[in-house]
């Protein structure tokens, strides 16, 4: 391939990769407004699920948000029932968060079952080899941006 070829390419890719990123965002601000929800708590509870249970302090370092906002977050969410504060006996200042699953899911899967379809559809279009490569991509570049965002952090 061309050096004329291969810009062009990394251009495409690069508009492609920011029209994804720009629609992913817009997408989840609509379906947590939908949800009742801020885009910002929407992912956060994303996050949360994806845990049994976290510490409000886990929270934190997870996401660089300061701890009183993670006391607002927590506060919020668990107002609609979306996750559960536990507290340890031994020490009532740590707190173990819940999440609420089923409630969670009941708010959400509604707006997530056509996603989901259309994707399944969309990914059968390409090769057992082309879904390495999309996940490799993906993986990789996730990695890149959680180190972007603790060096971000740490500043």
């Amino acid at each position: 391939m061309s050096k004329n070829n291969t810009a062009d390419l990394l251009s495409r890719f690069q508009t492609a990769s920011r029209k994804y990123s720009d629609a992913s965002t817009f997408m989840h601000a609509a379906i947590a407004r939908k949800a009742g929800l801020s885009g910002a708590d929407h992912k956060y509870l994303g996050l949360i699920l994806s845990y049994q249970s976290i510490t409000a302090g886990e929270i934190s370092k997870l996401t660089g948000l300061s701890t009183g906002a993670v006391t607002g977050l927590i506060d919020r969410l668990e107002k609609m029932k979306l996750l559960e504060r536990h507290f340890i006996k031994e020490d009532r200042r740590k707190v173990i968060i819940v999440p609420n699953v089923e409630n969670s899911m009941k708010l959400l899967k509604p707006f997530f079952d056509e996603l989901q379809e259309k994707t399944m559809a969309l990914l059968a279009t390409f090769s057992e080899e082309q879904i390495e490569t999309i996940e490799s991509y993906f993986t990789k570049a996730a990695a890149i941006m959680e180190e972007t965002k603790d060096n971000l952090n740490k500043k």
